[in-house]
């Protein structure tokens, strides 16, 4: 697989996630939904200044570590995805290694400069540990909400399929609603999870061109077969 069709693999993914987080930032109120097929699938606005599903740990300087973080593992990514086109890795693992990138780099963008280009934003609030809302839409400005690395991540695929109640037999959890499925990602997180859940499910296949062609390697000697050499 040449480098050019994991450039284009990667582009595609980044333009698709950045189109559709700058138009739900710039056209959604905050914690605001718009139906697009019934009731199944929404854009869902949220603001996401930690990891997945919302998880966020040490205010804005646990939110800094989790951006250099996130940082230094695009730049092992970077390499990463040269080392295996160069060791000639599977086309399968390859894209899925490339998407799993995407997707790192994508959510790294919000977290870098969205803080930087958007006016209004989540804010970490000191007295209550926690963030704020804000009102209004987001308009690009010349002063941000936050400052180098202090974004936060824009989530709007929202896909609340089935609801129910748990039955009353149930431990724990008798009696409650659920839904299914109630988190609340975007385009990068599902390149993320999408290259994961590949590489987990079809190893077998992935990985099978690369063990093959080890398995038919061969050593160069510089053996003479001179006819005397035939003869022994």
């Amino acid at each position: 697989m040449k480098k050019i069709h994991l450039v284009i693999i990667v582009a595609l993914v980044i333009i698709a996630d950045q189109a559709l987080k700058i138009y739900v930032k710039t056209s959604f109120p905050l914690n605001t939904s718009r139906a697009i097929a019934g009731n199944w699938f929404n854009l869902y606005f949220v603001e996401n200044p930690g990891m997945a599903y919302g998880m966020k740990f040490g205010g804005n300087w646990g939110k800094m570590a989790l951006t250099i973080f996130r940082m230094g593992a695009v730049v092992f990514g970077t390499w990463y995805l040269g080392s295996i086109i160069k060791k000639g890795y599977s086309k399968g693992f390859i894209i899925c290694a490339s998407l799993i990138y995407a997707g790192a780099l994508g959510n790294l963008i919000d977290s870098c400069l969205y803080g930087m280009i958007f006016d209004k934003g989540m804010l970490y609030d000191a007295s209550s540990g926690d963030y704020t809302n804000y009102s209004g839409l987001a308009v690009f400005g010349k002063v941000g909400y936050a400052s180098f690395l202090h974004g936060n991540v824009v989530d709007m695929l929202y896909f609340p399929v089935i609801h129910g109640t748990f039955p009353k037999w149930l431990p724990i959890w008798g009696e409650q609603d659920f839904e299914f499925f109630r988190p609340i990602f975007n385009i990068a997180d599902m390149a993320i999870s999408t290259g994961v859940i590949s590489i987990l499910v079809f190893q077998k296949i992935i990985f099978k061109k690369q063990n093959s062609d080890n398995d038919f390697n061969t050593i160069e000697t510089k053996t003479l077969t001179d006819d005397a050499s035939q003869m022994s």
